[in-house]
């Protein structure tokens, strides 16, 4: 297997982190972007120790393609092979409390950061005719639940944005996977940020409620284990182990959980196209 350059953002924590040191003992080179450099390297010593880097990046400024290139040019010689955005975070609430600002910040970071280090990555990725990249969704881009909608709106615009990439960048052999998690047992439940207005007092007592206060309790009992489930990515992106015979795929969901959610859309969607089937065909012109 020959070794590959990694720069992974969001890696300060969770599945980032997880990413970042299954990659590293994996035997691959790592660029672990954090907003917080010195922060995240006295916390997590093991990165540089395994011979990763760190690199200083908030993919919601708008100089992250000139940093992500400088970084790719000084440390990998020019040469990235996979690029994986992990950075993001969810804001839970309703859609009606939700600001402008807290939704264009959403976006700002779960879309458009990727975009901008998609943008710095495929020049080099182009000319070497080979590349991955690997964007991070969740199940909630899929599946919604109450107070998910902006979070979950900000990954499925991610995962669509993936599919149309997909084919335009198949004529360059670069390849991308949009890697699904279901519940992990990370802190990133614990950074879910609320909105600043209160909750409408309309909605107590109401499944956007309920699902609220499940989330909470929810966080420390996710059944997802962060090392098996970024060793699978790893895989993946490899072609070995359980990732073997696999590079032909685009979506790689992790989690029982998340396969139970994602069956559960298929169906639902399965049902709404058969039962609109007689409308959808009595609209063609005479």
């Amino acid at each position: 297997m020959p070794i590959l350059n990694w720069l992974i953002t969001g890696a300060s924590n969770g599945l980032g982190l997880a990413l970042a040191l299954e990659v590293l003992k994996a035997g691959h080179k790592v660029i672990a972007t954090a907003r917080n450099v010195t922060k995240a390297s006295a916390a997590h010593p093991e990165i540089e120790q395994l011979g990763g880097s760190w690199l200083q990046l908030d993919v919601n400024k708008s100089d992250t393609k000139l940093i992500v290139e400088s970084a790719v040019c000084d440390l990998f010689g020019g040469r990235i092979d996979v690029l994986a955005n992990n950075a993001g975070y969810s804001i839970l609430g309703s859609i009606e409390d939700l600001s402008e600002k807290e939704i264009e910040d959403q976006f700002n970071t779960n879309l458009y950061g990727p975009i901008r280090t998609i943008k710095a990555a495929l020049p080099s990725m182009r000319a070497q005719r080979s590349g991955v990249i690997v964007n991070v969704s969740s199940i909630a881009a899929l599946d919604p639940r109450p107070s998910g909608g902006i979070y979950g709106a900000s990954k499925s615009s991610l995962e669509n944005l993936s599919e149309a990439l997909c084919l335009e960048l198949a004529p360059f052999n670069i390849r991308v996977l949009i890697v699904i998690p279901g519940g992990f047992r990370t802190d990133f439940l614990s950074g879910n940020l609320e909105p600043e207005a209160p909750m409408t007092k309309d909605y107590e007592g109401t499944p956007l409620h309920a699902t609220l206060n499940s989330f909470r309790a929810y966080n420390g009992n996710q059944p997802g284990d962060p090392a098996k489930g970024m060793r699978r990515v790893v895989e993946v992106v490899e072609g070995t182990g359980l990732g073997e015979g696999k590079q032909g795929l685009l979506r790689l969901p992790l989690g029982a959980d998340c396969l139970e959610r994602a069956y559960s859309k298929v169906s639902a969607l399965q049902r709404d196209l058969d039962g609109f089937d007689s409308i959808a065909r009595s609209t063609n012109l005479d």
